[in-house]
Order: structure tokens, then C-alpha cells, then sequence
């Protein structure tokens, strides 16, 4: 690992324990570095398995929200929340002991069931606020405001989500002006402006009517607005639907004559169907909800370079791939995943077309489901480090002895829980995090441009770059850049589509797959992490203090999101030790996430407020990406961790008799081979630096 980054990132970083350790090269070979995830259920991916681990990924956390929503909401107290259709009042409401708040809560569109489930879950004190609240939104949207600047309003907090799911939809159903959001396990209410906007254009009754039927999401279900005989108005309503529900409804107008016989047209909304893989002909629903999962082998390669050549093959978008996480790429590694709108036998006839470009499947199965970012156990690694030697100004002479020491060291006491180099890319002009800023400050063209910057080499990749870098000719650059590289590629494209302007930028980084998008923004949080972790083990070092922060365990039975498990260590905790160096976290930036109340907290505020973030919300609407941060453990320690060391001859002849004793002759080619597994999201590189106390 060489360039300007990796020198002033890994000498940045702290060690936990004083060895001495020892010199190494890793990566000497994909070889070296083998990778083998580790599945939920806790057996490698690489285990052919007649159950299929998929069937386990039926759980609500794995549906969209709106669906576990629908499902939260069925049978309360007997009774399902009807559609957009069936909301008609039909049954009347319980009325008892009810003041005027609930009253009115009550005679709304789709009464008993909407009004039944807020009077579970809201006292009526913040039933009249809320009331209050929508009927202040709506007289200010009636009196034309140009943007409706009314504050939020707090519901309250809701550590149960099937509570949150329940005031979410009966809250939206019930006053369309209003959207729900979740900060935390606080939930509140704001101003609707797409209400508001879609209210001048056509009516408040017919806008409310709309929202309540997008919001219920009934499947076949249809929404027509009223005749409009204005060709450019129809125009407008079309435009407006598309621009901000395009990618879940579609519009089109119909023409009937009435019963005096005039031509009426009235536009028609309905949800969208799925479309096929070659968008060529139609699936039938079941063919569309087709799911493989199998595990992919790959060699030297990235694991979003491999999903945009298995794309490519089969004719699908690399968002129909998904995973448990990103493996490197100097290794050859194994991992589960699963593709969508592809039969397994499908996937079986492209095997023997994949080997050529260092890519294998295998264990290909029918599954139900995606898979999703970090539902895995953690990683088994297998590596090979060459050349191994003391340290320089070592007077020792017992190379296996600083290797058991050494071991035994991060055995014992961990290591400090890194990202890696590889989370920001290896080269020298341009790292992964500087993209990511930029897309966080919403600076679209200048995110282009970093993308695009060359690397002071010659080979096809950066000849395009460079032609690009230095010409903005988005076609000629398309021409040169090799077929391999179908990320560069379709950004290429959506530029010459839709030109070198703001909305061309924007296209071209929503060309590429939503993890994509995100995975650069993850990286320039990631390297606030990093710092920060430095910053916290050099003021506080490895004891537990108060303003940390700390993941507890909850009871098993008791449902709660991530943010109710941190607590912030006191001053009576710090003094009596409640608390293990193994339990803080540190959180990665985000708009949902809290941070530490010592210095480590000011540390954070100041270096965003460095970076031009002190006001970042932490999403950026233009690419649809929403960061809502994470916590990460400070102190991580391997499993199974063991070694056997080797002469390179034997090993090159195949011929691994070990070398374990310290009384044998210590071999003239040292070889050490190292087995251990690490959580997920942890970097094998970061435990060996601890490991051999080196950079690489």
C-alpha cells in the first residue's frame, strides 16, 4: 500500500499493547489473502448447505417499511386499516369519555380505524397538539405561503417500532398535510410541502385524497383526479407526479365522453409494476420476485467491479445484486449473495464464461429474499505473510519468540478497531473520502471531477481519465474506457446524455447503484472515525470515562433499536468501573446518532465544522442517499486465532512440516501463516498492523 494517503493514515493510528512485534509483506499474491465470509447461522459461506440460509431472511426487518407497516397495523382490536377505497366511514367510531381533539380526530375520512389506533398510542393531550398542529399547517398553506416555515411537532417517543409503524400511518392517512419522521425514537410531524405544491394545482380535497391513497399503497389500487379540460395544466399535474413520485406511480391521461356527450380527460395514477430484467417483455408477479442466492469466488478483483461484470452477463442492473459486505481486492475471497429476476439454472449456465475474469460461483440455490449490508457473523481469514524479520535495532535473535509474543499480545488484549487503508482506495491523486465530502456538501461537479482524476500511470483506465480530466468530453471518454470498468462507463453515458451541467452531474451519480452512491460518503466517515478513535485513546488512553459511550445488552425479549442500547457513561460509573474498554463505541456521523459528552464530542463537532459540515443534514436529496450513522467498537479482538511457521521452500514444494519450537534452527526463509476470524467490519490489515507493529 503506497501514495501520499497511507503514509499519513497509518501513522496516525495507536497500538494497544507495547510488544515489540516483527517485519512482514502481506499480499504477495492474491494467494496470500484468502477471505471466507462467515453466514449468520455461523458456518463459512463455502459449505454447501441442503437447508438454504436464506429462508432465515424472511423476518420483517428485512421487508420495506411500508409492508411492515401494512402488517403492524392488521387486527388492532380486531379490525384491518381499509385502502384509500374503502376509508368511507362505513362503521362508526367508539365515542366514549372523548374530548373535542379526539372528536374531530374521529370524523376524519377513514374514522374508526385510524382513530382507534392514535387513541392507543398518543395520550389526548398530543392528539389536540396534534390536531392543533395540522389545521395551523393548513391554514397557512390556504393563505398561499410562499414555503410553509412551520416548526416540527413532537409526538412523543416510541421505543417500540410497531408502535412507530402504527402512528406513522394513521397520522399520514389522517392529515395529509403532515409527513412523519423518526429521529431516533422520536417521532414527529412537519409540514407536507409536496401537499402544498400539489394543493395550487389542483384542490385540497383532491390532494388529500391523493396522499392518502400513495400513503396506503394498496396493490392494483388507482387514483383519478378530476376532468381537466387544460392540456398544460394536466401537463403540470403530470410533470409534478413524476418529478416526485416517478419511481413509484405513473400518470397517464384518459379521454371518455359523458353522459351529455362532451370528450373529458382525467388523469390516472397507479402504482408501478415490476419490470422484467431485459425490460424487453413482462414478467408474471411470481417471475419477478425470482431470487438465486450463491456464493461468489473471486480473485484480484473488487467486489463492485465483479457485480457490474455479473450484471453485464446476465442482463440485469447491478442493483439487483446484493450483499453482506465488501471483500478486498488483493485476495481471493468468498461471499455470500443474491440476485433478483435470475432463475438459479440461469445462473448455473454462466459459470463457465466467469473464470477468465477471476470470478467462480458456487452452492447456487433458490432463495426469497435480498440480503443486506452486515447480515453476516464476521470473516475467517487464511493469510501468508512473507519475509518476516525483526524489527531494525531488534537485538533479539529469537524471531519465534517476538511471533508468540506477538500472538499472544493481540489474543489477549485486541486491537484497536480501524478502518482499514483499503476502505478509502490505494490511489495517490484521489481517495474515495474526498469524493464523499464533496457529495456530503452536495459540490456535484467538483465530485465529478475528483472521480475522474488520474493516476500518474499510463494504462487504458487512466488514459480515459486523463482525455476526460483534461478534455470534459464525456463521449470520447466513453470510447476509451476499457468495458470492464461499467461504473466510469455509466457515469460517462448519463454525462453525455444530459451534458456538463448541475443536472447532468446529479444523473451521472444516479446512473450508478444506490451502494455505490453511498459507499464513498461511508468512506469519508469512516476516516472521521478513524481520527477520532486516535483522538480518544490519546486523551483518555484504554480506560472507560465518563462521556463515553457504551453499548449495553438488552433484554433479549425486549424490542430496541440501536440508539436506546448507547448509554453515556456518568461520573459514578467512571469511579466504580461498571464498564469494560471492550463496551464503548464510537459513532460514525450521521443525522441519527449521539455523540460523546467529553472531549471526544467537541472533537467531533470541530473537525465537521473543519470540513464545511457544520450544518450537514447527513442526507443528500439529489442522489437519495440518507445517512443516519452508526456506533463502532473501539477494542475488537480475533477468534481461533493461530500461526504455524514455514521455510518458503517447503511451502513453495508443498512441504509444511511446521517450525514451532523455539529450540529448532530458525529457517532462512521464513514463512508465517496465520488463521483467525474478526467480526464483521473488521479489517484483518488493522489486526495485523497491531499484530507486527508495522505499516505495510
Amino acid at each position: 500500500m503506497e501514495g501520499r494517503f497511507q503514509d499519513t493514515f497509518l501513522d496516525s493510528l495507536c497500538y494497544v499493547s507495547e510488544h515489540v512485534g516483527f517485519y512482514g509483506a502481506i499480499k504477495h499474491s492474491p494467494a496470500d489473502f484468502v477471505v471466507t465470509e462467515i453466514h449468520v447461522t455461523g458456518h463459512l459461506v463455502t459449505v454447501d448447505h441442503t437447508q438454504e440460509p436464506e429462508d432465515k431472511l424472511t423476518d420483517n426487518d428485512n421487508e420495506p417499511q411500508y409492508k411492515k407497516q401494512k402488517a403492524d397495523l392488521e387486527d388492532v382490536e380486531g379490525k384491518t386499516i381499509p385502502g384509500q377505497a374503502e376509508c368511507k366511514g362505513e362503521y362508526e367510531p367508539v365515542r366514549e369519555n372523548v374530548d373535542d381533539a379526539s372528536e374531530a380526530l374521529a370524523a376524519s375520512d377513514c374514522e374508526a380505524g385510524l382513530y382507534n389506533l392514535l387513541n392507543l398510542v398518543l395520550s389526548i393531550d398530543v392528539q389536540k397538539a396534534l390536531l392543533n398542529f395540522a389545521n395551523s399547517v393548513k391554514s397557512a398553506f390556504e393563505s398561499q405561503v410562499e414555503r410553509c416555515e412551520l416548526c416540527e411537532l413532537s409526538l412523543g417517543f416510541f421505543s417500540n417500532k410497531d408502535d412507530r409503524a402504527i402512528v406513522h400511518s394513521a397520522v399520514r392517512q389522517t392529515f395529509p398535510v403532515l409527513v412523519t419522521f423518526t429521529k431516533n425514537s422520536e417521532l414527529l410531524v412537519k409540514p407536507n410541502l409536496d401537499y402544498q405544491e400539489l394543493s395550487r394545482l389542483t384542490s385540497e380535497e383532491e390532494a388529500g385524497k391523493f396522499f392518502t391513497f400513495l400513503d396506503a399503497k394498496v396493490q392494483n389500487s388507482t387514483f383519478t383526479f378530476q376532468p381537466d379540460v387544460s392540456k398544460e395544466h394536466r401537463t403540470s399535474v403530470h410533470h409534478f407526479i413524476s418529478r416526485k413520485f416517478g419511481k413509484l406511480v405513473e400518470t397517464k391521461s384518459f379521454s371518455e365522453k359523458g353522459i351529455d356527450g362532451v370528450q373529458r380527460v382525467s388523469i390516472t395514477v397507479r402504482f408501478r409494476e415490476k419490470k422484467s430484467s431485459s425490460g424487453k417483455r413482462q414478467r408474471t408477479e411470481e417471475q419477478s420476485e425470482i431470487f438465486t442466492a450463491f456464493t461468489l469466488e473471486k480473485e484480484n478483483l473488487e467486489t463492485l467491479e465483479a457485480i457490474s461484470y455479473l450484471s453485464s452477463v446476465l442482463g440485469v442492473l447491478p442493483s439487483d445484486f446484493s450483499y453482506a459486505g465488501i471483500k478486498d481486492k488483493k485476495a481471493i475471497t468468498y461471499q455470500s449473495m443474491v440476485v433478483k429476476k435470475v432463475t438459479p439454472e440461469r445462473m448455473q449456465k454462466i459459470e463457465s464464461s466467469l473464470g477468465k475474469r477471476g470470478i467462480k460461483i458456487q452452492n447456487v440455490r433458490p432463495a426469497k429474499c435480498h440480503i443486506h449490508l452486515g447480515q453476516l457473523s464476521g470473516n475467517h481469514f487464511t493469510l501468508i505473510v512473507r519475509n518476516i524479520r525483526n524489527h531494525s535495532g531488534d537485538p533479539s535473535e529469537n524471531l519465534h519468540h517476538r511471533i508468540e509474543e506477538a500472538v499472544h499480545s493481540v489474543k489477549e488484549r485486541g486491537f484497536l478497531n480501524y478502518y482499514g487503508p483499503q476502505r478509502f482506495g490505494k490511489g495517490q491523486n484521489m481517495q474515495s473520502q474526498e469524493v464523499g465530502l464533496t457529495l456530503l456538501k452536495e459540490e456535484m461537479a467538483l465530485a465529478v471531477k475528483l472521480f475522474f482524476t488520474p493516476e500518474d500511470c499510463d494504462d487504458p483506465v487512466n488514459k480515459a481519465k486523463r482525455y476526460f480530466f483534461e478534455s470534459g468530453d464525456a463521449k470520447g471518454a466513453l470510447a476509451l474506457m476499457p468495458e470492464f470498468k461499467v461504473r466510469e462507463r455509466m457515469m460517462l453515458r448519463a454525462l453525455n446524455r444530459y451534458g456538463m451541467s448541475d443536472e447532468g452531474y446529479v444523473r451521472s451519480w444516479l446512473s450508478i447503484p444506490h451502494s455505490m452512491r453511498i459507499f464513498y460518503i461511508h468512506a469519508y466517515c469512516s476516516k472521521i472515525w478513524n481520527e477520532a478513535a486516535s483522538y480518544r485513546i490519546a486523551t483518555y488512553g484504554l480506560r472507560v470515562v465518563e462521556g463515553d459511550l457504551v453499548l449495553c445488552c438488552k433484554d433479549e425479549n425486549t424490542k430496541s433499536s440501536l440508539c436506546d442500547r448507547v448509554h453515556t457513561v456518568t461520573a459514578t460509573e467512571e469511579a466504580e468501573n461498571v464498564y469494560l474498554m471492550n463496551q464503548v463505541v464510537l459513532p460514525m456521523p450521521g443525522h441519527s446518532i449521539k455523540y460523546p459528552s467529553n472531549q471526544v464530542g467537541h472533537w467531533y463537532k470541530e473537525a465537521l465544522a473543519k470540513a464545511g459540515l457544520q450544518l450537514c443534514k447527513f442526507r443528500v436529496g439529489p442522489l437519495q442517499l440518507n445517512i443516519p450513522g452508526c456506533y463502532r467498537h473501539i477494542l475488537k479482538y480475533p477468534r481461533n486465532l493461530s500461526y504455524e511457521l514455514f521455510e518458503e521452500d517447503d511451502v513453495q514444494n508443498q512441504d509444511k512440516e511446521k517450525w514451532t519450537k523455539p529450540e529448532i534452527v530458525q529457517p532462512a526463509n521464513p514463512l508465517l501463516k496465520l488463521s483467525f476470524e474478526l467480526d464483521s467490519s473488521c479489517y484483518a490489515t488493522v489486526c495485523l498492523r497491531e499484530m507486527m507493529k508495522c505499516n505495510f
